[in-house]
């Protein structure tokens, strides 16, 4: 009964071209007939008809389908700091959780001879691969959803499913992979987010090992399956330290702690302004051009609600 529209078929196969392009992949011109090849769509009596698999990559229909994301204080979940709830095509999912989990961790710089590089405190490519990873292989019998969650030390990547089909953990680690979504999991190929199937744990393993992390963990349990990429100790103390500077902050210029949460959800601050708030509170020396960098905004737009946190009194400049 879901509709399969021709609106939403040239919009999926103009993205799957899209991501192709992005991934450095072949140009391969993507058309409702592959959606049939790849089983996507099916043809039943001259009609076109919707898998659960192309309702998925197309719409929100399944209220279940969706990406939650959160940054806690400290390491445990008794306090938010920022939220957010991804839903639609499940690759704008795993864009935008990603988008979201990079704004919230730190980003350095180096200086390699005369060039100066920013770079992330944790590999870009392994939280792609621990998200992609997740609506991979996430039991979409079981109406949980996938959960992205920054800690001062961590994060942390919980999908709704154990192991499939008998997999073992042993083989898990030893590159082995059962698909249990085999039409997303051809689609994520074709788009390049998937490079070879049971290479995600690999993956992620050697980033962390590059980076100089801890060895990530994986962990099965309730018939879920999570993914911890740890952050390292002098990091988690600076994101300490960082954290009580900005509560100071707060406290001196909002004398209700709650106040921020409560204007947030009267609308009183927007949610540009919130995402500015945030990347202060991660990294209060941060520049304009760092925010706008990390937003993907214009330098003019930063400078604008920076402006409007002043006057609001959330923000004050120092130094």
């Amino acid at each position: 009964g879901y509709p399969v529209t021709e609106e939403a078929t040239d919009k999926l196969c103009q993205d799957i071209e899209n991501f192709r392009e992005k991934a450095g992949m072949s140009e391969h011109s993507v058309k409702k007939e592959q959606l049939i090849n790849w089983k996507i769509l099916k043809q039943s009596e001259g009609q076109l008809l919707a898998t659960n698999a192309y309702a998925l990559l197309t719409s929100d229909y399944f209220s279940f389908s969706k990406t939650q994301c959160a940054v806690f204080k400290g390491t445990d979940r008794a306090v938010f700091l920022d939220k957010r709830e991804f839903i639609g095509p499940i690759y704008t999912q795993i864009e935008e959780a990603v988008d979201f989990v990079l704004r919230n961790i730190r980003l350095g710089a180096t200086i390699d001879g005369l060039v100066r590089k920013e770079k992330y405190e944790l590999p870009p490519e392994a939280i792609r691969e621990m998200i992609i990873n997740a609506h991979c292989h996430r039991n979409l019998l079981d109406e949980s959803c996938i959960q992205v969650a920054v800690y001062d030390d961590r994060l942390e990547v919980t999908s709704p499913g154990g192991l499939y089909n008998g997999l073992t953990y042993e083989e898990v680690m030893n590159g082995h992979s059962k698909i249990r979504n085999k039409g997303i999991a051809n689609i994520f190929s074709q788009m390049g987010l998937v490079e070879a199937w049971g290479s995600g744990i690999k993956r992620i393993l050697n980033a962390a090992e590059e980076y100089g992390l801890p060895k990530p963990r994986f962990q099965e349990f309730d018939n879920m399956f999570r993914v911890e990429l740890f952050r390292t100790n002098q990091v988690t103390d600076q994101a300490n330290q960082v954290t009580d500077q900005a509560n100071q902050v707060t406290d001196q210029a909002n004398p209700n702690p709650k106040k921020l949460e409560q204007d947030a959800e009267t609308n009183v601050l927007s949610e540009k302004e919130r995402e500015i708030l945030n990347l202060v509170r991660i990294q209060p020396s941060i520049t304009q051009k760092e925010m706008a960098s990390i937003l993907g905004w214009n330098l003019a737009n930063v400078k604008y609600y920076i402006t409007k946190l002043k006057d609001k009194k959330y923000l004050t400049r120092q130094g």
